[in-house]
């Protein structure tokens, strides 16, 4: 039996506006190393990984290349491709970048704290439904807004799921769906899981990531990071 590819595309192409800093969130330093290092370091370190992709500026390629990827030897990294103008178009262009795998695992560079655990558990999810993203139960109650500033619905907290990266999928099926999207000139989706429903109508597994999962987005978020990476 041919053993499974599994493949990582690691996004690192955003600008980080929130984080109020001339240096890109992805590279800002937590315990010394950048914020990017961490989600690499674990695919890197994951014995079913098989490759990872990463998507950066283009401008930041030599520097990912020669500081990140040459500095810590993260062997696995085998591209280093420029992103695009938004997020899909960054996805889209780690996509084009496999030959072919059996699994992608797409995760936003800024995402530090992805371990080994969430990601058997992502791993063993797509072989059984073909797409699944890591996320969390909500904590707080949410209320959806009725577009003027006032809260139109509640809807039930047990059903309310925060979504995180990685969001896992067969390759093929979410190579499809990207390409639907691109051909089809929308620009409305948020994330990987949202391509595949809307381009398909497929459904997607949620799986148990962490609360400790975040993303860094603003300088609260690094604060809390410094804590997380002390432990």
């Amino acid at each position: 039996m041919e053993r499974e590819k599994h493949v990582a595309i690691v996004l690192a192409a955003g600008q980080g506006k929130r984080m109020h800093s001339k240096v890109q969130k992805q590279y800002l330093l937590i315990q010394g190393k950048p914020v990017l290092f961490y989600s690499l370091k674990q695919f890197q370190e994951c014995p079913f990984m098989d490759e990872i992709i990463l998507v950066t500026g283009e401008d930041e390629i030599s520097y990912c290349e020669k500081e990140i990827v040459e500095r810590y030897g993260l062997t696995k990294v085998s591209r280093i491709v420029a992103g695009g103008a938004e997020r899909f178009h960054s996805v889209y262009n780690g996509l084009c970048a496999i030959s072919d795998c059996d699994f992608v695992y797409i995760h936003d560079g800024a995402r530090p704290f992805v371990d080994q655990e969430m990601l058997e558990r992502a791993r063993d999810d797509v072989r059984t439904y073909q797409a699944c993203v890591v996320g969390m139960p909500a904590k707080d109650t949410v209320k959806i807004s009725d577009g003027g500033g006032f809260a139109a619905e509640t809807p039930q907290r047990s059903l309310v799921w925060t979504v995180q990266t990685p969001q896992v999928f067969a390759f093929a099926k979410i190579r499809d769906a990207y390409q639907k999207l691109m051909d089809s000139g929308r620009s409305d989706v948020t994330d990987d899981a949202m391509v595949l429903e809307c381009m398909t109508g497929e459904r997607v597994r949620l799986t148990e990531g962490s609360y400790r999962n975040l993303k860094i987005t603003t300088p609260e978020d690094l604060e809390i990071a410094e804590i997380f990476a002390k432990r």
